[in-house]
């Protein structure tokens, strides 16, 4: 599966037709909407209102549907909600069309306004749809098929993992699992599922398993005996990028636990890694990227002066890179002004601390203003980082985190970030046990998360600088 591909397939025809839907709804307007009101044919003359349109309107759209979330997941899409999502989007979109670019047109009676907007919303919704569900069903043809498939995983080898397995293995129509193996909880000699799957390992090595085998879906399917391992299986899972779904009891199912997203397909719980609602997600990655390329065009004289201080008042690079571990555990490389001496760690990583003597006279003057973090925006722009988050570390210090915070790796979940609530509230941390007592404040962001509360550390953090107070 090509996904770069595939979202190309949607921007490129949500582009085209949005292209297409306003010069149809501008010739609407030229050729029906105006001689109504003037009495007379009006020549078709493409001004300059027109090529302004076909500038701007065709990103407003695509920046409308990003923000609605329609390109995040377009392997497992429904129809009857791309339907819905579709038409609302676009009713929204219509609706602020109207009130910014359409409310000034000159029209005979006052009930050609609803005639041009609910044109522009039919006119949009009809061209954009279309090509919409034309891609969606030959996608979901292809899942159904079996010639698309995501790498699954059992947790779990008796009774309910087979009787599971052959349940979606025998469905006429595929829902897209494509069975890789299985994960044991218990050792035995023997699994029932191991006629069928290749025996994985145990649930030690899930995480292992689940890199090497590029996994995409987990399915817990475990005997009652084994229930109780169930929420430690989600907390273990909990920071990786995965689906992972759960067999349903019929108390789950009253209650309204089990939500089904194929009519065919078996009642299982998705348990669900969404922190904020879709639209707040995608506005943040938009408020990170602008906020950050805006940053270090303004900046680029300070980044310009630090550059030469650096060389100025001590041996060795401008910047610093070291590996840091970011979302679902994946590694990259941080980039900061070096504000220490050279081979400051050929004893082995170690924290900072207040009086730190490997802080260079410069460095001490850059972390005092946070400074050195300037390069952190390029991590910001690259994707690896957000604006706010949980501030990265180095595997060292997470593996010494984790033997005493399990909870620690719930931090994962998310992007780091180059400003945190823990560092608002807490500050460095100068040993694991105060990393520690950080957690909770990084952990209540996580519980916490929206765009107003971002904006609420943003300024703490602003301000506290322009306080002098070391975060």
């Amino acid at each position: 599966m090509n996904k770069k591909l595939h979202t190309l397939k949607y921007l490129f025809f949500d582009y085209f037709t949005a292209v297409l839907g306003w010069s149809i709804f501008y010739i609407y307007r030229k050729t029906y909407i105006e001689p109504l009101k003037f009495g007379y044919k009006v020549p078709l003359e493409l001004a300059e209102k027109y090529y302004y349109g076909i500038i701007f309107i065709p990103l407003f759209w695509i920046l409308l549907y990003y923000l609605s979330g329609y390109y995040k997941d377009i392997y497992r899409k429904s129809r009857l909600k791309e339907l819905a999502q579709t038409f609302f989007t676009i009713l929204i979109g219509s609706t602020i069309i109207f009130f910014t670019s359409l409310l000034d047109d000159q029209v005979l009676i006052y009930t050609h306004y609803y005639n041009l907007f609910l044109s522009l919303v039919i006119i949009q919704f009809t061209l954009t749809y279309i090509p919409r569900v034309f891609i969606t069903s030959v996608t979901n043809n292809k899942i159904h098929r079996r010639k698309i498939g995501f790498n699954t995983i059992i947790i779990g080898g008796d009774r309910k993992a087979m009787d599971i397995y052959q349940k979606i293995e025998n469905q006429q129509k595929s829902v897209g699992n494509k069975f890789i193996g299985f994960i044991s909880i218990l050792k035995k000699d023997k699994y029932l599922l191991e006629k069928n799957l290749e025996n994985l390992g145990g649930l030690d090595n899930v995480r292992e398993v689940i890199e090497e085998y590029k996994i995409e879906e987990v399915i817990i399917a475990l005997e009652s005996t084994e229930n109780k391992e169930i929420e430690k299986i989600i907390n273990y899972l909990d920071d990786k990028n995965i689906v992972i779904k759960v067999i349903a009891s019929m108390y789950d199912i009253l209650i309204g636990k089990v939500k089904m997203a194929h009519i065919y397909s078996t009642p299982l719980i998705q348990i669900s890694h969404s922190l904020m609602p879709i639209w707040q997600e995608q506005t943040k990655q938009l408020i990170d990227f602008g906020i950050s390329l805006v940053a270090l065009i303004i900046f680029s004289p300070v980044i310009l002066f630090l550059t030469i201080g650096i060389k100025l008042t001590s041996k060795g690079p401008v910047l610093y890179s070291h590996e840091r571990i970011g979302q679902f555990g994946k590694p990259f490389t941080l980039y900061k002004f070096r504000s220490m001496y050279v081979d400051a760690e050929r004893n082995g990583p170690a924290l900072s601390s207040k009086n730190d003597s490997r802080i260079t006279p410069f460095g001490k003057f850059m972390r005092k203003a946070k400074l050195d973090e300037l390069p952190n925006f390029y991590n910001v722009l690259k994707g690896d980082m957000s604006l706010v988050g949980p501030r990265p570390e180095r595997k060292h210090f997470i593996d010494q985190i984790v033997e005493k915070a399990p909870h620690y790796l719930h931090l994962q979940k998310v992007k780091p970030g180059i400003t945190s609530w823990g560092q608002v509230k807490y500050g460095y941390a100068e040993n694991v046990d105060q990393m520690i007592d950080r957690l909770k404040y990084d952990i209540l962001y996580i519980e916490n998360m929206s765009v107003y509360v971002d904006f609420k550390i943003m300024i703490y953090t602003v301000l506290i600088i322009l306080k002098g107070r070391h975060i």
